[in-house]
């Protein structure tokens, strides 16, 4: 992947930078999004990338209107260079901890540096832990996808599995059966309380087959995925596997931070409203960081949406400081 371009004084610990309006931390696409904006409305903005997109193992990004089927590195490389154009500063970096001071926060990157900006906006992202399946984690955004509407087209009218792994999947299963008409629901970690009788009544009417066995290996042959091997030694032969991975919040600024977190199905994520506002006064969360169900295309629109409260925010502070 094209890293950010590095600038000489993000990168020297001897040079304090002057204060921002905005300092965003993460450039994927809620950042970067939040960034034109903020650009576009002349507000001072720094985004501190790490460099470590959730959708770096994908090939193409898809369901983004205009930007289907586009590469994730030519999408970011894309909105690097819209945001530039307006003055924001790109830092490559890794932003360790971060306290707020008079009048905003103060971010400390891994070089030493650092950063004083009025508002904060988080755009941090998760980790996917894959199934600890032997064979698994090399497809990974290959043949092993996790979401049909992000890959379900390209993969249609494939032998396709559904690896189970609670009864959100059943309705992956349902959601998979519409692209390929070979289709079947491995049950692994899924309950027979969650394999209710409705539900396999659904399986059947979408002619979705259940094996009721736990995964064990993932074979793959000449660069392809083959089968997935059972517990119990029997194979199912499949093209494509559709897995749930568990999600890891990048949370070390939030709870740094003290920020409300509330427990959702896909573990504790932030409060915050519907611009992405947090519990802590100036702190925005926008993408991966505020909700595990976030697309591509959602995380720009929660960037613009922050941003947008964002400048508002500072209008009024400064207007009625000066009034």
């Amino acid at each position: 992947m094209t890293n950010p371009p590095a600038h000489s004084p993000a990168s020297s610990a001897s040079v304090r930078p002057e204060p921002c309006d905005v300092a965003i931390v993460g450039g994927g696409a809620g950042g970067l999004s939040a960034a034109l904006v903020l650009g576009r409305a002349r507000r001072s903005v720094v985004v501190i990338d790490a460099g470590e997109p959730r959708n770096a193992p994908a090939t193409q990004l898809h369901g983004y209107l205009t930007r289907d089927g586009m590469s994730p590195q030519a999408f970011l490389l894309a909105g690097r260079e819209e945001i530039e154009s307006y003055g924001v500063q790109l830092r490559r970096g890794q932003v360790t901890t971060a306290v707020p001071s008079t009048g905003g926060f103060t971010l400390t990157c891994l070089d030493g540096s650092a950063i004083t900006a009025r508002r904060l906006i988080l755009a941090t992202g998760l980790v996917d832990r894959l199934p600890d399946l032997p064979g698994l984690a090399k497809r990974w955004g290959n043949d092993v996808v996790h979401c049909p509407y992000c890959h379900g087209w390209e993969l249609r009218d494939t032998p396709t599995a559904v690896l189970a792994s609670s009864a959100e999947d059943l309705m992956k299963a349902l959601v998979v059966s519409r692209l390929s008409g070979d289709t079947v629901l491995i049950q692994h970690e899924l309950t027979d309380a969650e394999l209710t009788v409705q539900a396999r009544r659904r399986l059947a009417a979408a002619h979705v087959d259940v094996v009721d066995a736990r995964a064990s290996e993932v074979l793959v042959e000449n660069d392809a995925l083959t089968a997935v091997r059972l517990a119990d030694g029997r194979m199912v032969r499949c093209r494509v596997l559709y897995i749930s991975p568990r999600f890891d919040v990048r949370d070390e600024i939030l709870r740094q931070l003290d920020v409300d977190m509330h427990e959702t199905k896909f573990g504790r994520y932030p409060v915050t409203d519907e611009t992405g506002k947090s519990s802590e006064d100036g702190l925005w969360i926008v993408g991966n960081a505020a909700s595990a169900t976030e697309q591509v295309v959602h995380a720009a629109s929660g960037g613009y949406k922050a941003a947008q409260a964002i400048n508002t925010s500072l209008l009024v502070q400064d207007l009625d400081h000066n009034a």
